[in-house]
């Protein structure tokens, strides 16, 4: 009786699957192609993109961006899209994501909305072509700039507005836009109280008179295309994996020099300007205190990363760039960043 009970219980558990790929292990699921998962947008995750759609509607805006899903997230130029990564279309998928990678982006209902609205503000730029307007580009600047592949963040900066962290908004004009779009965006956000007073908030009202205009237009590119659709990708999750994690393997001095290249210089116009070395050394003790509050890394790898950050600005000469106004939450960032990548690659992994 009792294996023909749990004959049965495997019959109805066989039957909940969605997807026959459930039962494999993780070495067997990482050898799968991406087409043969036979992913689709259902349940919690079609939840929050209808959710997104009534928050438009909300809004007056009457465009709906497409989703599809893909290998990361992002909203191709000139396609009004959304490109959602995989993991989230399965509770399984996103469990590796986080043992590979320390975290899965967009992983709880909250994060996932605030990802969206950004997405969307890319996606409604590409439907009503908004950054070759001389109005939009007076209020975020030319979206022609090229994108570069860091950016220097100044954290104390009033003209942007703060929604993803790490100062995404100051990456790019295009960037700007999109985070903006996504505060204006967010049902019962206090914007107008947050934002008082700061250059930014002219941004958001751009946005709130632009709302109107578009509300009553339907979007000039109503193209549905889709890039890298994970239906077309015969590559395998492994090879995927592979693949991201040397993309966020720092070497550990050049990791160490490009963030500190983004907060000091190696050519000072004056000469008299502080070393970045002494710098560190002067708020060694506060920073350290700092970082170790956040809970997130040991007093020893923080201690170990300033050492780091400290030998290198002095091999490369570094000097403060001109005020010292903000640079403490810069080098907060900074230390904080590098901590992390050392932390994820001691980190053990699953067996690609």
């Amino acid at each position: 009786m009792l294996q023909t009970r749990n004959t049965a219980a495997g019959r109805r558990r066989s039957r909940n699957l969605r997807y026959a790929w459930e039962t494999l292990s993780d070495e067997q699921l990482l050898s799968l192609r991406f087409c043969d998962l036979k992913l689709k947008i259902q349940g919690t995750l079609l939840d929050a993109i209808e959710r997104l759609y009534r928050e438009l509607e909300l809004k007056g805006i009457r465009f709906r961006p497409h989703c599809w899903l893909a290998q990361e997230w992002f909203s191709p130029d000139g396609i009004p899209g959304i490109a959602i990564p995989f993991y989230l279309a399965h509770r399984r998928l996103m469990n590796i994501e986080r043992r590979l990678m320390r975290e899965v982006e967009g992983g709880n209902r909250n994060w996932l909305m605030r990802i969206l609205r950004h997405e969307a503000g890319h996606a409604i730029d590409s439907a009503y072509r908004l950054r070759r307007r001389a109005g939009w580009r007076a209020v975020f600047g030319p979206a022609s700039l090229p994108y570069p592949d860091t950016y220097r963040p100044r954290p104390g900066s009033r003209r942007f507005v703060q929604h993803l962290g790490a100062w995404y908004a100051q990456a790019h004009p295009t960037e700007d836009f999109a985070e903006t779009f996504a505060v204006w965006l967010k049902p019962h956000s206090s914007w107008r109280r947050e934002y008082l007073g700061w250059p930014a908030y002219a941004k958001l009202e751009f946005i709130e008179e632009l709302s109107g205009e578009l509300g009553k237009v339907n979007p000039p590119v109503a193209d549905r295309g889709t890039i890298e659709e994970l239906t077309q990708e015969p590559r395998t999750l492994r090879q995927h994996y592979e693949q991201k994690l040397a993309r966020y393997r720092m070497p550990r001095r050049s990791g160490a020099d490009e963030l500190l290249l983004k907060v000091f210089t190696a050519a000072p116009r004056d000469r008299n300007l502080p070393k970045a070395s002494s710098l560190l050394r002067e708020w060694r003790n506060p920073l350290r205190q700092q970082i170790q509050r956040s809970g997130a890394f040991s007093e020893y790898l923080v201690f170990q990363v300033m050492r780091l950050m400290i030998e290198r600005c002095d091999s490369l000469n570094l000097h403060l760039r001109g005020s010292r106004r903000g640079l403490k939450a810069q080098l907060s960032w900074a230390i904080a960043r590098l901590a992390e990548s050392y932390h994820e690659r001691q980190l053990p992994r699953v067996s690609l």
